[in-house]
């Protein structure tokens, strides 16, 4: 086989228009069933970590310098991981319900794609 010839087929394909409205809108129905979940992961882990992070830095005292510090930084430490802990398992719900709502136009378009 010639690879040359395959790779040029790949990249051509990826640049040519793209005929089939019906697969550009099955696409966009599952980003707008995945988006949202996937948004308030990113936000909610960053804002996780950020929390953990800063009682690190408090518990370490890199920060403060009292014994207050120490204990609100561990405090705010283990708070910080524990939402960081359910981030996955809020993920995954958010991301079952926007299957589920997105479902069946999901699954009636590919079936029209699929029978042409």
């Amino acid at each position: 086989m010639n690879t040359d010839k395959i790779y040029a087929e790949s990249i051509a394909k990826e640049y040519a228009p793209k005929d089939n409205s019906k697969v550009i809108a099955l696409r966009k129905l599952d980003a707008k069933a995945k988006m949202p979940a996937t948004i308030f992961t990113y936000t909610f882990g960053i804002t996780s970590s950020l929390i953990a992070g800063l009682g690190m830095s408090l518990a370490m005292q890199a920060i403060g310098s009292t014994t207050f510090h120490m204990v609100f930084g561990i405090i705010l430490g283990i708070i910080g991981f524990a939402l960081c802990g359910i981030n996955y398992p809020i993920y995954k719900k958010m991301l079952e319900k926007g299957k589920q709502k997105y479902a069946f136009e999901i699954v009636e378009l590919a079936k029209e794609i699929s029978e042409n």
